[in-house]
Formats: structure tokens, sequence, C-alpha cells
């Protein structure tokens, strides 16, 4: 019986440290997450993904205009970020989030080299995007959240991040976390248990993304 148990205990172990991770769903349960994504960042800028994505389409539905701040939650090499920086221009701010050190540096690097003096770097935690209190207009999580560790603490920590009625984006793939997707009702599950209600859903974006959802807090 003993013999047994160690088993089942080092079974267990293997598979916590194995990829993908879990992270606590909405009803209780583990869910796996796809490991976070370490590789060349040079990738997400491939030609023609604004068009795409229709990147302004997606802000323009988040409703991030000249003066909003903005926040860029699992920035990677800050493809979104710098266009948000545009769009929100001199009067405007954009936080970019990332838990991968290198992804910070990468996009501390691109805002100097393209000029932009309004975008603000975040290392954050796999549980709290540490943006500052009542700020942010607009998030976008793109293509991401599907990596999320602890999914609704983070959520929960954005809330306190947010201005009255900001907008939160999700963009991911209705899939599993061993093909890099997360499902869509798994995500809204979520949300309403972090606070937020969901407020349209599009499948506008491609890139071999499958649903834009929008939220706003309860």
């Amino acid at each position: 019986m003993k013999k047994l148990l160690l088993l089942a205990i080092l079974a267990a172990a293997i598979g916590f440290l194995g990829s993908p991770v879990s992270a606590q769903s909405a009803v209780g349960s583990p869910r796996k997450t796809s490991e976070p994504y370490t590789g060349d960042l040079s990738i997400f800028d491939s030609p023609g993904r604004e068009d795409r994505l229709q990147i302004n389409r997606v802000m323009d539905v988040l409703k991030i205009a000249p003066g909003s701040v903005v926040a860029d939650i699992g920035a990677g090499s800050g493809w979104f970020t710098v266009r948000a920086a545009k769009r929100v221009g001199a009067q405007g701010e954009v936080y970019a989030v990332d838990i991968n050190p290198e992804a910070i540096t990468y996009i501390q690097k691109r805002a100097a080299k393209e000029g932009f003096d309004n975008i603000h770097t975040i290392l954050g935690k796999p549980d709290n995007p540490l943006l500052p209190a009542g700020k942010i207009n607009g998030v976008l999580i793109l293509k991401t959240y599907h990596e999320v560790a602890e999914p609704v603490p983070l959520l929960k920590h954005l809330r306190e991040s947010l201005a009255p009625n900001a907008r939160v984006g999700i963009i991911d793939r209705n899939r599993s976390a061993e093909n890099h997707g997360v499902a869509e009702k798994i995500v809204i599950a979520e949300a309403q248990e972090a606070g937020y209600k969901l407020v349209n859903r599009y499948d506008f974006v491609k890139d071999g993304m499958d649903y834009f959802l929008v939220f706003e807090t309860k």
C-alpha cells in the first residue's frame, strides 16, 4: 500500500512539472495551460499580420483612442504595444506586461529604436500584471491567455487597475493547451469568476485565431 501511495505521489509530481502546466479552472479543478513562449520574438512581426488580425478594428472595439491608457498583457515582442502606442499618441500611455525578462528587454529596445516615449514595461507575475491602480482604459491579451498559469487571480488583480468603463479583450484559439489554445467557454467562465461580464464576441480576427471576447467589470 505504501509503495502504491509513493508511486501515485511521484506520478503527480511528474505531471505537475511537465508540459503543458496546470492552472486552476473556474470550476475548481485544474486545467492545462501551455508553456509560455521563450523563443525568437521577431516571429510575431510576420508580414500581413496587422491585416489578418484587423488590429485597428480590435482597438476600435476596445475604445482605444488618443489619450487612452492601454495594457498589453503577454506583450512578447511588443507587436501590439507599438501599434497601441501610435494610436494613443503622446497624451496616452501603453503598459507592456510580460513574465519573460527577455521580452521586457526586447520591448524596451524596440520602443527606444522606434521613438516611443509613451511605452512603459512591466515584468509581471503569473498571477498579477502589477499595473497601476485605477488607470487602464483598455486591455488586450493577444494569443497568450492559454499560457496564463493563474488566470482567475490575474484577472482579479487586473480589475484593480481598470478605470471606469474599461474594456478587456482576449483573443485566442478555441483549442486545447496541447495545441496552444483554450476553450472559449473556459475563458468566459474564468472571467465571470473574476468579476467580469461578457459584453461581446467577435470572429473577424484571423491569423489562426478563433475568437475575440470583450469583457467589462460587473
